[in-house]
């Protein structure tokens, strides 16, 4: 259906003086003409499939609601329907779909509980008349910005509004802003926000609650539902990977070892992934003696786990590159930490995860670009065989590394999975990601993650997509006189610099290994595992790092 034509069927109602619900009178025949012109009634709605997620329905429908978007003009049949309002209160089209009398009823219950709209803010009525035949639950949902966020942003919004709805019921909600409706993206964007918002990790749980949590079935009205859909589509795949991303961090390490972790990245050649497992032996012909060393204490063996992505035009086409810390459980080794929180430790593989998360996303939609995906899998424990302080190691590159700290390990990871990747592939660019180190957080608390990067343009498209998916970045500085801070005396280098500026050494330390080639360091000690809860994040971990890096492909790097 061309939109013209669907908007001049869809707006025929939807008048500033419609003095009667538009529901129920115009619904039938409004409908029958759309259908007419779309010949497909069917492709209005569609019923989230989660399968596309990397668990398997059951899994993911104990925890979700169903989602559906349906048009406009269809009328509620739920018990809980929900609004938007901003200062100003509900918008005409909305006053108009409703009716005069329950619109008359809304403005003086918001001016009687004095409801400003503000973004994440509600106002709910939980018996109202003159919806239907039975008096419903009317819950207003605040749309108004602020002087740092102007204009809602639809992801959140579908998070918060999650949050606000009333449990094991299933609901419908009308998606009119303030002066339109939202648009196909925006539908998009909110569901999506929703789906993250009711993410669980409940799979050692032998009792689960009756309750959820959440709303039993959801419907969207929608301007376009066929055009949501669609757009929906790439949403599905970001949700998949951030799913997965926090699945990985959730796992206990007993379960998620180097050689189980390789086991579940492979499952992505089901996606089209190319899937390549380096064994310790593998490794130790390659000479990557600084990832191995980490792993030697360890009865689990290490693993280098490749992925490649190769959806560009041409297979020549210049691959980007996303490498992953994967540290699966990390108690410092012989600099053992202190015994509380080191529990948190199972999380010191979030790097990895969300480079595995990345790749299920691009595949999953179909990504046009060429993208190696490298993850490097060891447990740093504490054994007869593990490194020392004091030991030097040669790496994959031929440099030296004295060993002052065995708990600065995960720089010894990726130093050799920076150097095999830009040898083997050459790529445009590389981007590592790791809870590297405690330094970022003192620095940044947990709002930001850090950019740390030897290419400006390639700093600000990430700061950029971060900003965009909410993933919010701060640079950091690099320069020569950190970079003295980690030379060693007995070694061409050494592997920490001293408690000044830890976060920034440990990058200086890793620019040594990307032999000239664009790079970016992303610190994300503080919002991959462990993080604040958020509108969309519920759980102890984020996903941090999936949606951004999506995004930086999407707008910049597909042909």
């Amino acid at each position: 259906m061309q939109g013209t034509e669907r908007d001049r069927i869809l707006r025929a109602g939807l008048t500033k003086t419609s003095p009667k619900p538009f529901w129920p009178l115009r619904e039938r025949a409004i409908r029958s003409t759309l259908s007419k012109v779309t010949n497909r009634r069917e492709s209005w709605e569609f019923a989230l499939s989660l399968s596309q997620t990397g668990r398997s329905d059951e899994d993911f429908m104990a925890q979700s609601p169903t989602i559906t978007f349906v048009p406009l003009t269809q009328e509620p049949a739920s018990p809980v329907l929900g609004l938007f309002a901003n200062e100003a209160g509900i918008s005409a089209q909305t006053a108009a779909l409703i009716g005069e009398k329950p619109a008359q009823r809304l403005a003086q219950a918001i001016k009687a509980e004095e409801f400003k709209g503000k973004g994440g803010s509600s106002l709910s009525l939980p018996a109202e008349p003159g919806f239907g035949q039975e008096a419903t639950h009317v819950l207003l949902i605040g749309l108004a910005g602020d002087e740092e966020n102007p204009a809602p942003n639809a992801v959140r919004l579908g998070g918060q509004a999650l949050s606000k709805l009333p449990k094991n019921r299933p609901a419908s909600l009308v998606l009119l802003g303030p002066k339109a409706p939202f648009t196909p993206q925006e539908a998009a964007d909110f569901a999506l926000g929703m789906m993250l918002a009711a993410y669980k990790f409940d799979h050692y749980l032998t009792k689960k609650k009756e309750d959820n949590g959440t709303p039993t079935s959801i419907l969207l009205h929608v301007e376009d539902p066929v055009a949501a859909r669609r757009a929906m589509k790439a949403r599905e795949a970001a949700y998949g990977g951030v799913a997965l991303a926090r699945d990985l961090v959730n796992e206990p390490p007993n379960v998620l070892t180097p050689v189980e972790f390789a086991s579940r990245a492979e499952k992505l050649e089901k996606l089209g992934v190319e899937i390549e497992i380096l064994d310790e032996k593998a490794m130790k012909k390659l000479g990557m003696r600084a990832l191995l060393g980490v792993g030697q204490g360890s009865e689990q063996e290490s693993r280098l786990v490749i992925m490649k992505w190769m959806g560009a035009k041409s297979e020549k086409t210049q691959p980007i590159a996303f490498i992953g810390k994967g540290v699966v459980f990390d108690t410092g080794g012989i600099s053992i930490k202190p015994a509380a929180g080191m529990e948190d430790m199972k999380g010191d593989m979030a790097g990895a995860a969300a480079v595995v998360g990345l790749m299920h996303t691009l595949a999953a939609r179909k990504a046009k670009a060429n993208v190696i995906g490298a993850i490097g899998l060891v447990e740093n424990m504490p054994d007869g065989k593990a490194q020392r302080p004091g030991d030097i190691v040669k790496s994959m590159s031929g440099q030296t590394i004295e060993i002052i700290n065995t708990d600065a390990e995960g720089r010894l990871v990726l130093a050799d999975v920076l150097w095999h990747v830009k040898q083997k592939y050459n790529p445009a660019f590389m981007v590592n990601l790791a809870t590297l180190t405690g330094a970022i957080m003192v620095a940044l608390g947990q709002e930001h993650a850090g950019l740390f990067s030897n290419n400006d343009e390639l700093a600000e498209r990430l700061a950029k997509s971060g900003k965009a998916t909410g993933e919010k970045l701060w640079r950091m500085p690099l320069g020569q006189e950190y970079d003295k801070q980690i030379d060693s005396k007995v070694a061409d280098m050494k592997n920490t610099g001293g408690r000044y500026g830890g976060s920034i050494t440990a990058a200086q330390f890793l620019q040594r290994f990307v032999d000239g080639c664009p790079w970016a360091h992303l610190d994300i000690a503080g919002t991959a595992m462990g993080s604040p809860q958020t509108d969309i994040n519920k759980g102890w971990s984020s996903g941090f790092g999936v949606r951004l890096l999506d995004r930086l492909v999407a707008d910049f790097y597909e042909g």
